[in-house]
C-alpha cells in the first residue's frame, strides 16, 4: 500500500483559504544572519521577481502554473525531487551551506526544528500577512510552524495527517465483531479477528511516526524546549502506555509484522489477512492503490480512545512551505506560500493532483472533500478526518534530530518484532542515543 510521498512524516494533503494575500511587508532585503528576518525585509520588490521552489508533491507543477498565469510579475520556477528523507533534505542542507538554496522549499513538520537549529529558515513574522493568516489554520498546524515560539513563524502550514481507523466493514459485520471505539475494545477485537483467521492490523517497524502519532493522541511528548535547551522524553508515561499496549499485542501474536510498504504488505491487506489500519488521511489513497480487490469493503471510524467517550486524535504526516535563509524576495515568497496553502484554487488543485489534505479550517469543508468515496462504500470519509483534525493536540513538539530518532527507534522495533527486544526497550535506548546526538551537535540538553 504505497503512498506517494512516504517519508518520516508523510506529506500527501494540502489546504488553503481564500486570498490571504494582503499587505505582508516582506521581500526585498532577505534574511538576517541568525536565520531570522528583520521588519525591513518585508517590502515588495520594485520590479519583476523570479522565485525558485522545491517540492515533491505530485502535480505541484499544476498549482505553480496557475500562480504564474495570474502573477506575471512574480514568476515561480518549481523543481521536484525525492521526498524529504529520500534526498531532498540533504540537498537543502548542501545548498544552504553553499549559499544557493531555493527561495522556498517543502519541509515536513518534524524536520523544521532540524532546519531551524542549522539557521536555515527565515522568520516570517516580519510579514503582516503571514501573522494575520494564523486564524485561517487549524490550531495544531500553526503550532507546528512556530516551534513553540509565539514570536516567530518559520513556515506556512501546507497539509495535515489527522489519524483515524480504516477497517474492513464487511469482515467485522460478517463475524459479528463490534467496531472498536476504545483501545481496550481494539485488543478484544484483535483476539476475535485472530480466531477468525486474520490479524487486526500490521505492526510496522519502519513507521516510527505512526508510533509518535499514537503517543501524540495519548497526550504525550517526545520533546520540549525552552531557553535553557531541549528535554528528551521518549519514555514519558504516555509513551510507555502506548509502548506497553503494542508490546502486549505483539507478544500475544495478535498483530502481523510484515515489512511495511512492500508487496507482501499490500497483499496482506488485499487478501483480507489484515483487517484494520490506524493511519492518517493519506492512507485512504494507500489502501485504494495497494488493495484494489477490496474496493467498497472498507470504512473509516475515529481512532480508538484510551478512555471511553474520549475525543483525542493523533497526527501522522504533514508539510509546510518554508522560506530559506538568503532569499532576496521575502515578501513575494510569502505571498506565494500563502496563496499555495490558503487559496481555494490551489487547495483544490493539490487535493485533485495529490490528495493533499487541508491545514486550514476552511479547507476542511472544501467541496472536493464533501463527496462520498466509492472505494469506501460511498462514505464521506473526510468528515471523519475533519473532526479528527480538530482533536489533535496543538502543542506537540518535534526534536531537532528526528531522522536519527526514527532510525534508532526503528532498529529497536525490528528487535521487538522478532522477539529480541521490546518496544519500551526500543524507546529507552533511542532516548539515550538522542541525548548523545544532541550533545554531539552542541545542542543544549536539559536533564
Amino acid at each position: 500500500m504505497h503512498h506517494r510521498t512516504r517519508t518520516g512524516v508523510s506529506a500527501l494533503f494540502a489546504l488553503t483559504l481564500a486570498g490571504a494575500l494582503a499587505a505582508c511587508s516582506s521581500g526585498g532585503s532577505g534574511a538576517s544572519d541568525d536565520g531570522g528576518s528583520d521588519a525591513a525585509a518585508c517590502e515588495p520588490a520594485d520590479g519583476p521577481v523570479e522565485l525558485s521552489y522545491t517540492s515533491w508533491i505530485p502535480g505541484i507543477e499544476v498549482a505553480v502554473d496557475a500562480w504564474n498565469a495570474a502573477n506575471p510579475d512574480v514568476q515561480v520556477t518549481v523543481q521536484t525531487g525525492p521526498n524529504g528523507n529520500g534526498g531532498t533534505y540533504q540537498n537543502f542542507f548542501n545548498q544552504l551551506k553553499a549559499g544557493n538554496a531555493p527561495d522556498l522549499g517543502q519541509i515536513e513538520y518534524d524536520a523544521l526544528p532540524n532546519f531551524r537549529v542549522q539557521d536555515g529558515l527565515t522568520d516570517l513574522s516580519a510579514c503582516a500577512d503571514v501573522v494575520a493568516a494564523q486564524e485561517q489554520f487549524v490550531d495544531w498546524t500553526w503550532g507546528q510552524v512556530t516551534l513553540g515560539d509565539d514570536e516567530s513563524v518559520w513556515a506556512v502550514p501546507q497539509d495535515a495527517g489527522p489519524m483515524a481507523l480504516f477497517y474492513r466493514a464487511d469482515l467485522f459485520e460478517q463475524h459479528g465483531i463490534p467496531v472498536p471505539t476504545t483501545w481496550e475494545e481494539y485488543a478484544q477485537a484483535a483476539e476475535q479477528v485472530k480466531a477468525a483467521g486474520g490479524y487486526i492490523t500490521n505492526f510496522s517497524t519502519a513507521d516510527v511516526n505512526q508510533l509518535a502519532g499514537f503517543v501524540w493522541q495519548a497526550g504525550g511528548q517526545w520533546f520540549s524546549n525552552d531557553a535553557d535547551g531541549w528535554t528528551v522524553s521518549l519514555t514519558s508515561p504516555e509513551s510507555e502506555q502506548v509502548a506497553d499496549y503494542w508490546q502486549g499485542l505483539l507478544e500475544d501474536d495478535l498483530v502481523s509484522t510484515v515489512p511495511a510498504w512492500t508487496t507482501e504488505w499490500d497483499n496482506a491487506y488485499n487478501s483480507g489477512q489484515v483487517w484494520t489500519w490506524t493511519s492518517a488521511v493519506w492512507g485512504a489513497n494507500s489502501i485504494a492503490s495497494g488493495a484494489p480487490d477490496t474496493a467498497g469493503k472498507w470504512a473509516v471510524a475515529p481512532m480508538p480512545q484510551w478512555e471511553e467517550g474520549g475525543n483525542a486524535a493523533g497526527n501522522w504526516g504533514g508539510s509546510s512551505t518554508a522560506v530559506f535563509t538568503g532569499t532576496e524576495h521575502l515578501y513575494e515568497a510569502t505571498q506565494f506560500a500563502l496563496w499555495l496553502n490558503t487559496s481555494e484554487e490551489a487547495l483544490t488543485i493539490l487535493n485533485e493532483e495529490a490528495n493533499l489534505y487541508p491545514a486550514t479550517t476552511d479547507g476542511l469543508s472544501l467541496p472536493v472533500l464533501q463527496e462520498g468515496v466509492e472505494f469506501y462504500g460511498g462514505q464521506q470519509i473526510y468528515d471523519v478526518f475533519a473532526e479528527a483534525s480538530e482533536q489533535v493536540d496543538p502543542d506537540f513538539v518535534w526534536g531537532p534530530t528526528m531522522t536519527q530518532v526514527y532510525n534508532d527507534v526503528s532498529d529497536g522495533l525490528k528487535n521487538a518484532a522478532t522477539g529480541q527486544g521490546t518496544i519500551p526497550e526500543a524507546l529507552q535506548s533511542a532516548e539515550g542515543k538522542t541525548v548523545e546526538a544532541l550533545e554531539a551537535q552542541a545542542i543544549p540538553v536539559k536533564e
